[in-house]
C-alpha cells in the first residue's frame, strides 16, 4: 500500500491524534505550497515520521510525473500544429 493511502486511513482512523494532525497538515501545504513546520513531523513516533517521509517522496514523484505529462501534451499539440 502506498504511502499516501496509508496516511489517508491513519487521519480517517483517528483525527483528534497528533499524528494525523500532523499529517493532515503536511498533506493541506503540499497541496497549497503552503509553509509545514519540519519540527511537527520530527515529533512524530518513528512510524508515522517515516510515513510523512514517504508521503513527502511520493508527492514529489507525483508531481514530477504531472509535469512530464502536461510537456508531453503540449509537445504533442505543437506537433498537430506543425
Amino acid at each position: 500500500m502506498n504511502a499516501i493511502k496509508r496516511a489517508r486511513r491513519l487521519i480517517k482512523s483517528d483525527p483528534t491524534s497528533a499524528s494525523a494532525i500532523t499529517l493532515a497538515n503536511l498533506v493541506r501545504a503540499l497541496e497549497s505550497d503552503e509553509a509545514f513546520a519540519l519540527g511537527d513531523l520530527y515529533k512524530l513516533g518513528f512510524d508515522d515520521f517515516n510515513l510523512g517521509l514517504d508521503v513527502l517522496k511520493e508527492w514529489r514523484l507525483d508531481r514530477y510525473y504531472m509535469s512530464k505529462g502536461k510537456l508531453i501534451d503540449i509537445a504533442v499539440q505543437l506537433h498537430q500544429l506543425n
